[in-house]
């Protein structure tokens, strides 16, 4: 059974809609603007055309394109959303548009469409409901000072839920077809991406199995889905140090399971203790390896460092913690800055003699950590805002990302 959106099939005007309601299709500026548009984009836009419908008579603000479309106005931007960007914490903004794009029983993504962002129609027994059948991404979206705007290593992002999707019997949409999803949905939304150093729009791609399944087995159609909120700071500590306690008795992930990707799956299943924590005064939780019980695998949502002696350690992949994005960039900012990183078992005792701790994640980007209570000792780290070494790697990667600095990686696109 083939999903909708149930704004679409509401609404006439709708930015885009399927065929059937017979309107003549013709694309806004932005999408037909060739010095904005990538090669790649266009060979795309052939193969999977996006559809628009000429009958809106007012469309949503963003592509109602205040920027001048010109090589000597490009530092123009479109008027920014009318919200607070002083106080923007870690929650979700609608904004004007979603992606979608599906995927049948020949394993082809196509039909992709941006329309307005809005709820979905599915089957009761669709495959994600039913059997959780289902994988999500994080990543930003940076606006430069001159109003440009910067992604940051979309590909990876795109890489992993090819991965994941191998692991949960998944098609997945190509690395190429994933990352022009993205750029598209970012333009779409524009004006919701905060002003330099206000925060970032933090975009959620979405995979799942919304074909009708009753018995358990993959499903026959996968919708590919992408929407993005304007966002601040992920703990409401802000940039403040957070506290942790270790938990040993609940786990996160087991060995052959499905903790190295990222499905659906693997948050609910850390609900439980991480409200319990919140009740004491916790930030969040650190878990243990489910096997010994003594080996740090990561907090619930983020990787985390140990710093000892100018040394940088962090758990080691093996199938049971997520390759964060975040993650794999500290390891080479830290590299490149001179420090030495073992990626490796650590044992929670290591915990009691660390100089620093901190976490990382897309959403917290690099998270001191002020302390950590294991067996009803609490260790203290930092007594301000970061360690020396989390404020080092901290300053390098945010500046990176926001295109304050040369990217020397060759980690960000830029989007005009």
């Amino acid at each position: 059974m083939e999903s909708t959106a149930v704004l679409a099939a509401q609404q006439p005007n709708c930015l885009i809609c399927p065929s059937r309601h017979g309107h003549a299709l013709k694309p806004p500026s932005f999408f037909t603007e060739k010095r904005h548009i990538s090669p790649t984009s266009l060979r795309l836009q052939k193969q999977y055309p996006l559809t628009f419908c000429s009958s809106l008579q007012q469309p949503a603000p963003p592509l109602t394109c205040n920027a001048i479309l010109s090589d000597t106005c490009s530092n123009e931007v479109t008027e920014l959303a009318d919200i607070d960007w002083e106080n923007l914490g870690f929650g979700l903004l609608p904004t004007d548009y979603m992606y979608t794009m599906k995927c049948g029983r020949d394993g082809n993504f196509s039909k992709s469409e941006l329309r307005r962002f809005g709820n979905i129609e599915l089957s009761p027994s669709a495959g994600v409901l039913n059997y959780g059948q289902g994988l999500f991404e994080g990543l930003k979206a940076y606006r430069k000072r001159d109003g440009n705007i910067l992604l940051f290593r979309p590909e990876e992002n795109a890489l992993r839920m090819r991965m994941g999707a191998e692991r949960m019997c998944m098609p997945a949409p190509t690395v190429e077809q994933f990352v022009e999803a993205v750029k598209a949905t970012v333009l779409a939304n524009r004006r919701w991406i905060p002003p330099t150093g206000k925060g970032s729009l933090y975009i959620r791609p979405l995979l799942m199995g919304s074909g009708a399944v009753l018995g358990l087995a993959p499903s026959p159609e996968y919708t590919f889905l992408i929407y993005v909120s304007p966002v601040g700071n992920y703990f409401k500590e802000g940039v403040a140090p957070i506290h942790l306690v270790v938990e040993r008795e609940l786990h996160r992930a087991t060995p052959g399971g499905t903790g190295g990707v990222k499905t659906i799956g693997n948050y609910a299943a850390v609900l439980k203790a991480q409200s319990a924590a919140k009740v004491k005064g916790f930030s969040d939780v650190l878990y243990l390896d489910c096997v010994h019980k003594q080996y740090l695998e990561e907090v619930s949502s983020c990787n985390i460092f140990v710093v000892k002696d100018n040394v940088i350690s962090t758990p080691s992949i093996k199938g049971t913690i997520l390759p964060g994005i975040t993650r794999k960039s500290i390891i080479d900012v830290a590299r490149s800055e001179g420090f030495q990183v073992e990626e490796r078992l650590v044992a929670v005792e290591e915990l009691l003699d660390a100089d620093e701790v901190f976490c990382t994640g897309t959403a917290v980007v690099v998270s001191p950590v002020g302390s950590i209570t294991y067996r009803d000792r609490r260790v203290t780290y930092v007594e301000g805002v970061f360690g020396v070494v989390a404020e080092q790697l901290y300053s390098v990667l945010t500046r990176l990302q926001m295109g304050l600095i040369d990217d020397k990686m060759n980690w960000t696109v830029e989007l005009r």
